[in-house]
């Protein structure tokens, strides 16, 4: 590792950033990728037999795709071409096809590198295909995006997706060691401050080497975390609020308040809006989970939600975010319960597939005799005049049998609902059997 430092510490250090000076020269320098790389690991096993398939790395920033794309390439000596999806088009691809087939002529195999390759659309996706198949290139794609989301079923089925994970502490601490070492003295942080580094990457490690040479270059006096933050700024969140990041988000908040984990879902909460989120977005979704997760087992819970969407509209941010993060509370613990969003459900089938029945004639109206005499209204029983304010007559149509569509759980405001519908139940028999009788 010296070697490294000593061959690349040759230029200026204020001449190239600190993370380019640090670039691993191999595979093995590589760190926080070792599901990846290690003995057995799939590049590993790749490497070993002497070849390369085309490739999809997915993962967040900082995380070494373009470095082990072209680390890649030397292993393998094929030539390493890069682009980026943000800055080419149809033309540049054409450009670069062709190159690599007189590059592929006269002996020497192609590694394309494609930065960001879901910022291509899907005609343009499909513009890889004949040359990955025909072997021109060797397609390598970085993204961050959920690749089952955002790239061609096509191109996904000629790629192996490889799934880089985020720098944790110890990675970060490898990539710390290296850079005191390339700079010949410690970073000027004290305990408190290193450990405020590493959460102030989020996961990034270029953002994370880009900070080093921030505090470096501040001289030699020992920062405080305190001090820290004034030199250097937080990490923007890697969220976009109309991609994968978006929905994996939301997902993990909803499914935090369904399991009834007040404290993660107050996290989740949290994390999309420090990335930006809409909080009436937010709002909207509570109003959706009191209907759809706790429904009639706690019916309060939907008016809690439209209070606090409607406190929000009134307060605006931040005041109003508090209204929202309550309302997170509420339902995280709240009554769970689907019974009404599973009834509705059976219901709307029933309803299609019996869609044609009419009312029983009992309890239509009569406005006209040649409505009365067709038996519109006959022995219609008003509950409210009979014994316990329940008739029991059937309100299906006579050409259906009777349905149970709502079947309330045994908590919270449905275990009283439970017994009255057991009850009215146990009524309806009994007037059934006192008619049979009669």
């Amino acid at each position: 590792m010296s070697d490294l430092f000593a061959s690349n510490s040759g230029t200026s250090s204020g001449a190239r950033p600190l993370a380019d000076r640090l670039r691993p020269s191999s595979l093995s320098e590589v760190v926080g990728q070792e599901h990846l790389l290690k003995e057995g690991g799939p590049l590993q096993r790749m490497l070993e037999a002497g070849w390369l398939a085309s490739l999809i790395l997915w993962g967040p920033p900082g995380t070494g795709k373009t470095t082990i794309a072209r680390l890649l390439a030397q292993e393998v000596d094929l030539h390493f071409e890069q682009i980026s999806a943000v800055f080419s088009g149809v033309a540049d691809l054409r450009k670069m096809f062709e190159a690599a087939k007189i590059r592929r002529q006269n002996g020497k195999a192609t590694l394309l590198f494609v930065d960001e390759i879901h910022r291509f659309n899907r005609s343009q996706q499909d513009g890889f295909l004949p040359f990955v198949e025909d072997g021109t290139i060797t397609l390598v794609g970085a993204t961050t995006e959920n690749p089952s989301f955002e790239l061609n079923g096509a191109l996904l089925s000629r790629c192996q997706v490889l799934v880089l994970e985020r720098h944790e502490e110890n990675s970060l601490k490898q990539l710390l060691e290296r850079s005191e070492e390339l700079e010949g003295r410690s970073i000027p942080l004290d305990d408190h401050a290193r450990e405020k580094l590493y959460d102030l990457a989020d996961g990034d490690g270029r953002f994370f080497l880009n900070m080093a040479e921030t505090i470096f270059r501040t001289g030699d006096e020992v920062l405080t975390a305190s001090q820290l933050t004034e030199v250097i700024s937080k990490r923007a969140p890697a969220y976009d609020k109309d991609r994968d990041g978006h929905y994996n988000l939301i997902s993990a908040l909803h499914k935090s308040i369904r399991g009834s984990d007040v404290n993660a879902a107050l996290y989740w909460f949290s994390r999309m809006l420090d990335g930006g989120e809409d909080p009436l977005y937010l709002a909207r979704r509570l109003v959706r989970f009191a209907v759809e997760d706790i429904g009639m087992a706690d019916p309060n819970a939907l008016v809690q939600a439209n209070a606090a969407k409607d406190a929000y509209q009134f307060l605006g941010s931040p005041e109003g975010d508090l209204a929202i993060a309550q309302s997170v509370i509420y339902m995280a613990t709240a009554p769970k319960s689907n019974a009404a969003y599973a009834a509705f459900k059976a219901a709307a089938k029933s309803a299609r597939k019996n869609g044609s029945f009419m009312p029983p004639k009992h309890i239509l109206n009569a406005p006209t005799d040649l409505m009365k005499n067709l038996g519109y209204g006959k022995n219609y029983s008003y509950d409210h005049d009979a014994e316990d304010g329940f008739s029991g007559q059937n309100f299906f149509p006579d050409d259906m049998s009777r349905q149970e569509y709502y079947k309330p759980v045994e908590r919270g405001f449905e275990r009283d609902i439970g017994k009255r519908l057991d009850y009215w139940d146990r009524l309806r028999k009994k007037r059934t059997q006192e008619g049979d009788a009669e």
